[in-house]
């Protein structure tokens, strides 16, 4: 039985109680009104050489007057000065109407990029486990209790990402969903067009379904997995074999359409057939690699003793061969769309250039170039440490893929990563460690009547 060290569990409380305190800190900054904004762009425009700094939150946001225009500014209630000052005037209260958005929506922006990114790899590592029982891999029984304790975060991961994309809508100044806004919908036909499916009501009701369909078989896939070891036959096998094709049915379904609305939705006019695809693919290489970093862990404490460097390369291949089908959908997604230049689409990647140039190229290389180089190599998959090291690359170029794909509609070109960001990050990651590493406590690591569990025990490569 694995046993929760009071170390890990301060460092997780740690982390929380730290990443609490600078997510309420980005909170209690931002809500600054126009007369605040203007002022401190007066006064930081003092010391630029040539252009403006601007601060979201903490003084940390570069503006860039090229794209002041926000997708629903408002107009104050400053009147403009005589003649040709009056051009002035608008475009200086665009500006600073832009720039005093941004300080609104970044917090609940940066909150839900770290939400979801834990997420993800929780219900990445749920389709990971469900296509080992429909397979029915005889690699894997061995590591399938650590897979279970990473979905438990699954549950409370989902809700709190459907809690902050609600409550953006409904106390944060529409900060994530600019549908959620009626003043923007009252004067965007094509939002209206939308609003059958884009409304608050059927958005909730949707995340719930997706919810209690990846629960319910996370629940019984458990259940059915822990009566296994004290049977004396093969029956509960045979129903997470049954339960688990079902589930993989109804998750690439679910997934595609909870990318739509959780993270597509965010650019209303912008669409992708290859997204449910594209996030598919971040989140099982995400998943798969926590499995691997969670299993080399737990092997450096003494336990799983009869996992060996084969499970360890197989792990490391599936993050390599996943890394590869994410660069394939990036890449077609961006051919498609850029070679068509339909601008209802071009524009998705236009906006990521101008002004998201150096994360958009820079997550492409830490997933797919430094993956290429790194673990192609069948020997490296067999060190820990360095699986360790390429895991923590590859985790921190899907935090940036998720970033890139939420912030350029939320905050524009007024981005920063700073306390929100960094801040959001530790009290979700202190929470994910919590959650999984107490699941892990429960039960014994290692399933006991698997029916493949002697394959798995003397799996080699």
């Amino acid at each position: 039985m694995y046993t929760f060290s009071n170390k890990l569990k301060s460092v997780a409380f740690g982390l929380m109680i730290i990443g609490f305190i600078g997510v309420a800190y980005g909170f209690l900054t931002s809500n600054k009104d126009f007369t605040e904004v203007e002022t401190m762009l007066a006064a930081e425009s003092h010391h630029g050489e040539g252009h403006e700094t601007a601060s979201v939150n903490d003084h940390e946001v570069i503006a860039d007057d090229s794209h002041g225009t926000d997708a629903h500014a408002e107009t104050s209630g400053h009147d403009s000065k005589e003649g040709h000052g009056h051009t002035e005037v608008d475009e200086h209260t665009k500006h600073v109407n832009h720039v005093m958005h941004a300080m609104h929506k970044r917090p609940w922006a940066a909150l839900y990029v770290a939400a979801f990114f834990f997420f993800m790899i929780s219900l990445g590592v749920l389709a990971f486990y469900a296509v080992q029982f429909a397979s029915q891999a005889g690699w894997s029984p061995l590591l399938l209790r650590v897979m279970e304790g990473i979905t438990a975060y699954m549950m409370p991961g989902a809700l709190i990402v459907l809690g902050i994309a609600l409550a953006s809508g409904i106390i944060g100044h529409y900060g994530i969903f600019i549908w959620m806004d009626p003043d923007v919908v009252a004067n965007d036909a094509l939002i209206q067009g939308k609003s059958s499916w884009l409304n608050l009501t059927w958005f909730g009701i949707r995340g719930f379904i997706f919810i209690a369909g990846w629960y319910a078989y996370r629940f019984f896939a458990r259940k059915y997995s822990l009566a296994q070891d004290e049977a004396d036959d093969n029956k509960n096998f045979i129903k997470t074999f049954r339960i688990s094709a079902a589930f993989l049915v109804f998750f690439l379904y679910t997934e595609s359409i909870m990318s739509w609305d959780w993270i597509m939705s965010v650019d209303p006019h912008w669409f992708s057939t290859l997204f449910g695809w594209y996030v598919l693919a971040g989140m099982m290489v995400s998943g798969i690699t926590v499995i691997s970093m969670v299993t080399i862990y737990l092997k450096s404490k003494g336990l799983l003793p009869k996992v060996n460097d084969s499970h360890i390369h197989d792990l490391a291949k599936f993050m390599f061969g996943f890394s590869i089908f994410w660069t394939y959908l990036w890449f077609s997604q961006f051919m498609l769309i850029w070679y068509s230049n339909i601008p209802e689409e071009v524009t998705y990647f236009v906006t990521r250039f101008q002004d998201y140039l150096v994360p958009f190229l820079g997550m492409v290389a830490m997933n797919f170039v430094f993956p290429l180089l790194v673990l192609m190599n069948s020997d490296y998959k067999r060190i820990p440490w360095f699986v360790i090291m390429a895991g923590v690359v590859i985790l921190c170029g899907h935090y940036i893929d998720v970033y890139v794909m939420i912030m350029p509609a939320t905050v524009g070109d007024q981005w920063y990563i700073g306390i929100p960001e960094i801040f959001s990050m530790l009290f979700f990651a202190g929470l994910f460690i919590f959650i999984v590493f107490t699941s892990l406590t429960k039960h014994p690591l290692e399933p006991k009547r698997n029916p493949f569990i002697k394959e798995s025990e003397n799996f080699h490569y």
